[in-house]
């Protein structure tokens, strides 16, 4: 099985065969991963070297010229390092670009705080417009990333090391995993494996999102049948919390976030550590329902 990554590159590179207007930008990284396409391709494979704020204004320039960019590269450096960039000149601009990352939260832990980034969802969620897909598996990259190009939107696209053991078919909408009556738990992309472990003797509803933005406002009224609804997100914690509070308004209802805190480890390890450590394994989740849910 490839990896997301891989799944991201082979898939990009048979968009840019069938697609004459795509484009793929990046900056040093992975630039290997695209020299066999940039051989047949070398006017649309643009590799800009170790600027990443460039990449992306390369690419907001080939989108107003009417291309379809791919821009990609670790998430810091594509959405934190790149932020003004995204704001400006695909943003504020109206341009239109798939961004796709790897390394999600701490999958580079070796790497240090430099190569983090779980608050990449958050920062994009200042701008208007952007679409957002977190895929849990490498199967689902494919699908996700094609239905991304030639939009009229921008998109994010969230890759991780990390992935469940199995795919679901890829949906916008939130895909029910297992039906139960105490409450509702939404797992987001690679998250779905430790939910479905720390629940697996529960009496909850799981279900499965890998689009997160625009959220699924109508499944989750129509889920959310139980006063108690918790979101599991592989990145900064209570980062939809909102959306949830907002569909659910006019309800009375329960809201926990869980995702990675608002706290700096100041430690490498290995991406393991560092979920065991924010309580995002299946059993840091299991003690976090405990302590949210009334006793049965």
């Amino acid at each position: 099985m490839d990896d997301m990554r891989t799944a991201f590159g082979n898939t990009a590179e048979a968009i840019l065969d069938s697609d004459p207007l795509a484009a793929v930008v990046v900056a040093d990284i992975s630039a290997d991963m695209f020299a066999k396409a940039a051989a047949r391709h070398p006017d649309r494979v643009l590799n800009v070297g170790i600027r990443e704020p460039l990449m992306i204004s390369v690419g907001g320039g080939l989108s107003l010229a009417g291309m379809h960019p791919l821009v990609h590269s670790y998430a810091p450096f594509l959405i934190e390092r790149s932020y003004e960039q995204i704001k400006l000149d695909l943003a504020h601009q109206g341009g239109a670009a798939v961004l796709v990352s790897v390394g999600a939260s701490y999958d580079v832990a070796r790497g240090g705080r430099t190569h983090h980034s779980p608050g990449d969802v958050a920062l994009l969620d200042t701008l208007p417009g952007f679409a957002v897909h977190v895929p849990g598996h490498p199967t689902e990259v494919p699908a996700l990333l094609e239905s991304a190009v030639g939009q009229g939107h921008s998109s994010y696209i969230r890759l991780s090391a990390t992935s469940n053991a199995s795919s679901l078919p890829v949906s916008p909408t939130l895909q029910v995993v297992r039906q139960g009556t105490r409450a509702l738990v939404v797992a987001v992309g690679p998250m779905l494996d430790p939910v479905i472990d720390a629940t697996r003797d529960l009496d909850m509803t799981v279900a499965y999102a890998t689009t997160v933005r625009p959220f699924d406002a109508a499944g989750l009224r129509a889920l959310a049948v139980a006063d108690s609804v918790v979101l599991v997100e592989p990145y900064l914690a209570g980062t939809s919390l909102r959306l949830v509070d907002e569909v659910l308004a006019d309800r009375p209802h329960r809201s926990l976030g869980l995702g990675v805190p608002r706290v700096e480890l100041r430690r490498y390890g290995t991406p393991e550590d560092h979920a065991h450590l924010y309580g995002l394994d299946a059993a840091g989740i299991r003690r976090s329902l405990n302590g949210f849910l009334p006793p049965a």
